[in-house]
């Protein structure tokens, strides 16, 4: 819950669109690899079925600007009216809906199917609670197995190098980690099945300025089975 009132502010969400995406960053970079390769899964998935998108925690539209040209309709769901201004801004084309921090699960949008729903950013700096209610949105959407897919970023993966860090920042209310094995939790108890994994970085983003660094990156992460290493992954999913 505190993470989502960071983003009430609109000075964080500036600072989130234009610094901590600032072209050729750490994040940026990520976001083209994530680009490129969901891209090319909703067009393996769905094929000439353009599928509905329902990005929960939108934030400034990221992943709904990724996916343009590839749905046929999309709405954003985020708890920051500052937020959604902002992807309004910047050119997200989407339907936007505000949702309570907390109560009731939100209610997804009935646009028909298929349908894909997608959580960037989310998942590894909320509590427990937050996370199953995103999840039990997502379950709302993709009702059955034929309904489409889900897409969902972990950004802090507790396997990577990353993990090397986190003595350090013990202690520190925004140093987060999550497993595969607590993503894959996670998304069993609301009757998720994962299909498909995929890396996107093996260095953190302290070493994203090392020439070296980066070249033995790009080479590592196209290595079968390194995304067990990765330090942000994507995890798609159907309902069992």
């Amino acid at each position: 819950m505190d993470y989502t009132k960071v983003f009430q502010d609109a000075s964080a969400v500036e600072k989130y669109e234009n610094v901590t995406y600032a072209p050729d960053s750490y994040a940026w970079q990520i976001n083209q690899r994530q680009r490129d390769y969901l891209r090319a899964l909703v067009k393996r998935e769905f094929g000439p079925r353009a599928p509905v998108q329902h990005d929960f925690a939108c934030g400034t539209g990221r992943a709904i600007r990724t996916l343009h040209g590839m749905v046929r309709e999309a709405h954003g769901y985020d708890t920051s009216e500052e937020m959604m201004t902002k992807a309004a801004e910047v050119g997200s084309h989407a339907v936007w809906h505000k949702v309570p921090i907390e109560g009731p699960v939100p209610e997804p949008v009935q646009a028909g199917q298929p349908v894909l729903v997608t959580m960037f950013r989310l998942l590894l700096n909320v509590d427990d609670a937050v996370r199953d209610r995103a999840m039990a949105f997502a379950a709302k959407a993709l009702p059955d197995p034929n309904a489409g897919l889900l897409v969902v970023e972990n950004h802090g993966n507790a396997g990577s190098l990353r993990h090397l860090r986190a003595r350090r920042h013990d202690g520190e209310r925004w140093f987060a980690e999550l497993s595969h094995e607590q993503i894959y939790r996670l998304m069993s108890r609301h009757g998720f099945e994962i299909v498909e994994r995929r890396g996107f970085s093996m260095i953190t983003p302290g070493l994203h300025q090392n020439p070296l660094a980066r070249v033995a990156d790009a080479a590592v992460r196209r290595l079968p089975g390194s995304d067990q290493y990765a330090v942000n992954v994507l995890y798609a999913a159907r309902r069992a």
